[in-house]
């Protein structure tokens, strides 16, 4: 395939621009295919538990065990859906799946955030195909981090989301350190379009030039 990967995933907290920079991605050549979330590949698993009980299902009545193996299921499935001789885009790959699988398991079942990324990896017995991870963060500093992608919901968070969340950054500064994503840009005070730079420069070698990656944001 040219030297173009599988698998490139977009990874990272709410609020930090993913689905933007994945949109970016798409617009630079017709060989990528934009594939989603694992939700839009397994609807009918999905289904069952969505709802107004969804975040009660998530967070109290589900078990790790049941979320972890729903989440790498689903990514499974999305991996399957890829066209021949195209390189796939992923909304969270692997890694991030695991990173909120680990700390939904941290807050559910009063876990430290490296034990709860251990027993989670345990438990995703699906092999998964090969993926180039980009992670975008705002902050290497997860209370920072935390306070940065919160402020841009424009409402605040309620319930036991805040919690998780702070977990959620904390599991993805662990996963940095432990480099499980080859790819980590910083985000804090810098436009969509500086940003997509920085990706494009990590991944110039399979990237085609663009006009976009030059195009200042609104």
């Amino acid at each position: 395939m040219d030297g173009l990967p599988e698998y490139i995933s977009l990874n990272g907290p709410d609020n930090v621009g993913k689905t933007t920079q994945l949109r970016r991605l798409a617009e630079r050549s017709p060989r990528f295919q934009a594939l989603g979330s694992v939700h839009d590949h397994d609807p009918g698993t999905w289904q069952r538990v969505a709802g107004e009980g969804y975040a009660r299902w998530w967070f109290e009545t589900s078990t790790t065990t049941e979320l972890t193996r729903m989440l790498i299921s689903g990514h499974t499935k999305r991996a399957a859906a890829k066209a021949a001789e195209r390189t796939g885009l992923l909304d969270r790959g692997r890694p991030m799946l695991l990173a909120v699988a680990a700390a939904t398991c941290a807050l559910k079942d009063d876990l430290s955030v490296p034990a709860a990324l251990e027993r989670v990896t345990a438990l995703a017995e699906e092999p998964s195909p090969d993926e180039t991870s980009v992670l975008l963060l705002p902050s290497l500093d997860s209370d920072r981090s935390y306070a940065i992608t919160s402020a841009r919901e424009n409402r605040p968070w309620t319930g036991v989301y805040p919690a998780y969340q702070r977990l959620l950054h904390q599991v993805l500064l662990l996963q940095s350190e432990l480099e499980m994503y080859p790819v980590v840009v910083l985000s804090e005070g810098r436009s969509a379009a500086d940003v997509h730079a920085e990706v494009a420069g990590h991944l110039v070698s399979y990237l085609p030039s663009s006009p976009h990656a030059e195009r200042k944001s609104p």
